[in-house]
This record gives C-alpha cells, sequence and structure tokens, in this order.
C-alpha cells in the first residue's frame, strides 16, 4: 500500500521544523523567544494601524503625493502616461517571460489587486474608469507579448525610446499641448520621471566609461580613470549641489537650465561612474581566449566588444546593475535638500498641514511602501530575468 501523499509532505515540515528549529534545547528555547517577540510586536503593529493611525492624511492627499501640483484639468495626461508606461511593461514582461505560463493564479492574484485599488483608493468615478482601463489593457498587453513574442523581442527597444518624449510631451505640454511648468512636476510623477530618465541616460555612459578605462589609449584610459574615481570619491548631494548651483556658471547669461534637468545632470553624472565600474567588472570576466578566438576568425575590435564581450559581461552583472539602478530611485529622495518636490518633498509639505501636524509614522510608511514597491519590482524583474537567460 502507498502512503498518502499529504502525510508525507506532513512528516517532511515536522522534520524541517525538528532540523532547523527545535534541534536542541536552546534552539528551542530561542525560538519560541523569538515567536513571542514576533507575536508582541505583530500585534502592537497591528492595533496601532487600527485604533490610532490617522489614515485620513493618506486619503485626503493622496493626489498630493501621486502628482503633487500638476494642474487637476489636466489629469488625463498623467493618466494616458500610466497607461502607454503599464502596456509597455506588460508587453515587455510577457516577452521576457514567455516560457513561463500567465497561470490562473497570477491572472486572479492580478484581478484582486486591480479590484482592491479600485474600492480603496478614494478616485472619483472618472479615475476609476480610467483605472479600469488600464487594467484592460494591462492584459491586452499580456496576451499581445504573447502573441508576437519573435516580432516584438526586435522592436522593445525603439518601442521604449519613442514612448519618452510623448510622455515628456503630455507631461510637460507644448506642441499644441498647454504647457506645465516644471514647478507643478512633483511627488511620485516627478520621482518615476527623475529615475526613468537618469538610468535611460547612466546606463550607455557608464558602460562607455567601462570601455573607456580598459582601452589601450592612454588618454582614454587615463581620462575614464580621472572621472570615475573623482566622482566616486564625492557624495552624491554635493553633485546635486554643483549641479543647481555652479553648472548655470559656466553657461552663458542667455542659457538658462531648468532645474530639473539639472538634477538629471547631477544624478546621471554620478550614476554613470558605478555603472562603470560595475560593467568593468563583468568585463575582466570574460575570458581572454574568447577574444582571441574571435579576432582569429577576422572579427575587428569593435565587433568582438559589441557582439562578443559586452553581452557576457553585462549578463554576468545583471544583480549589480539592477541594484544601481535600484539606489538611483531611492536616491531621487535626494532632490528635496535641492528644491525638488519629489516624493519626499510633497511628505515634507503634507506634514506642515495643520490639521495633520506630527502625523509623520503614517506619511512616511505610505512613502516607503511606496518605494519598497517599486524597488522589489525592479529586484524581483532582475531575478527572472538573469533564470531567462541563463536557460
Amino acid at each position: 500500500m502507498t502512503s498518502n501523499p499529504k502525510s508525507k509532505i506532513q512528516n517532511l515540515k515536522l522534520l524541517w521544523l525538528r532540523k532547523n528549529l527545535f534541534s536542541t534545547w536552546y534552539n528551542s528555547l530561542l525560538t519560541v523567544v523569538c515567536l513571542v517577540f514576533l507575536f508582541w510586536v505583530v500585534r502592537g503593529v497591528i492595533t496601532w494601524a487600527t485604533t490610532q493611525a490617522q489614515w485620513a492624511i493618506i486619503q485626503v492627499n493622496l493626489r498630493l503625493f501621486l502628482v503633487g501640483r500638476f494642474p487637476q484639468t489636466l489629469y488625463w495626461r498623467t493618466w494616458i502616461v500610466l497607461a502607454i508606461a503599464s502596456t509597455l511593461g506588460a508587453i515587455t514582461g510577457s516577452v521576457f517571460f514567455s516560457k513561463q505560463q500567465l497561470t490562473k493564479r497570477v491572472i486572479a492574484l492580478v484581478a484582486f489587486i486591480i479590484g482592491v485599488l479600485l474600492v480603496v483608493l478614494p478616485l472619483d468615478f472618472t479615475s476609476r474608469l480610467w483605472l479600469l482601463l488600464i487594467a484592460v489593457l494591462v492584459f491586452a498587453g499580456f496576451w499581445v507579448g504573447r502573441k508576437f513574442t519573435k516580432v516584438l523581442s526586435s522592436w522593445l527597444s525603439l518601442l521604449w525610446l519613442l514612448s519618452f518624449p510623448i510622455i515628456l510631451w503630455l507631461i510637460g505640454g507644448g506642441f499644441g499641448l498647454q504647457p506645465v511648468p516644471t514647478n507643478l512636476w512633483n511627488g511620485l510623477l516627478l520621482t518615476l520621471l527623475m529615475a526613468a530618465v537618469s538610468i535611460v541616460l547612466s546606463f550607455p555612459i557608464g558602460v562607455l566609461l567601462a570601455l573607456g578605462r580598459t582601452s589601450n589609449l592612454p588618454v582614454v584610459r587615463w581620462f575614464s580613470i580621472l572621472y570615475i574615481e573623482i566622482i566616486r570619491g564625492v557624495p552624491l548631494i554635493g553633485i546635486l549641489f554643483l549641479a543647481q548651483v555652479m553648472l548655470p556658471l559656466f553657461l552663458s547669461a542667455d542659457v538658462r537650465l531648468d532645474r530639473v534637468l539639472r538634477a538629471i545632470a547631477g544624478l546621471v553624472l554620478f550614476s554613470a561612474a558605478y555603472m562603470a565600474e560595475n560593467v568593468r567588472g563583468g568585463l575582466q570576466s570574460i575570458p581572454r581566449g574568447q577574444i582571441e578566438a574571435a579576432k582569429a576568425l577576422g572579427f575587428n575590435t569593435p565587433l568582438v566588444v559589441i557582439l562578443i564581450v559586452l553581452p557576457q559581461a553585462l549578463r554576468s552583472v545583471i544583480p549589480a546593475i539592477v541594484g544601481q539602478f535600484i539606489g538611483l530611485f531611492k536616491d531621487t529622495s535626494l532632490l528635496s535638500l535641492v528644491g525638488l518636490v519629489e516624493l519626499t518633498g510633497i511628505a515634507r509639505s503634507i506634514l506642515a498641514q495643520p490639521q495633520f501636524l506630527g502625523r509623520y509614522a503614517e506619511v512616511y510608511l505610505f512613502i516607503g511602501f511606496i518605494y519598497w514597491v517599486f524597488c522589489y519590482s525592479m529586484s524581483l524583474a532582475s531575478r527572472r530575468l538573469e533564470k531567462q537567460l541563463s536557460q
């Protein structure tokens, strides 16, 4: 007779508990103490969150957290931006992870999250319709990505590049749309915009600096080394202050760079130096024999770098690169110190409201949760991408 599979699973769980948590008397005591402490902490947090916390500060100021002082009559432009980014993100995820089936559990989880957002978020009827439309576009993006994987895999980069000027046009206006000055770009909108633009620009610059540091040309090599070491020796807040204060001094009086552009310049210059060192670590991991074999087959140096060295180097340092992207996303919080009202800056403005003075815990827990969602999403995508490329 064969034993019940459920009983086998239960026995394995008991064996795991006995081996890892209750192997000796002091391990058992430590396990019990940790469980009691965890129960005490969780109960305290739940009690505070349900009886003492004033979550009305989030509900009342949700629009400020998300888009700041962006004109309310132009919210339709931010919804279109969200729809474009969400659809392209769904298509990209479906193309990259085409071998993994979109199971019913995943579909049910996404539908549940969207349902919760529609019910819980304090949105008007129009906003709920926009959110429902975006949900439909996300599922359509998954379907399109799985249906046309081979075709879209070659065009994804171009689609994202084309979407950037469209998104900037929708947010900033001009060319037929009402202009929106950058001092009205606040909250999560500014955080995501600054992070996305800085990541896109710093990555190729970092790759070029890494290649320059390993170059045989002394001028290129020493320039790259000097730049990387100087920038890495200066804190980011110093770079941001230099970009805001010193950069205009090097320009003519007729040229005035916007504060957002100056902040992007500071983030890009800082991140590119660290990105170069991450990529250089990948370049050094490539065996010399592959380069010599490629040259023996008639490849010139640019083709060897583009077709053989860089793909392997970048794949080997995906975790480090994504870690740099996550750090850059969190470093946007420093922009509030140079006068830009991003997510952390808008939180300070909200905490200055008379009816919500001293409600630091609710506000910073909320923005911390937002940072965690985006950072964990990037980390999860990098792990999936790394697993996909290793197959």
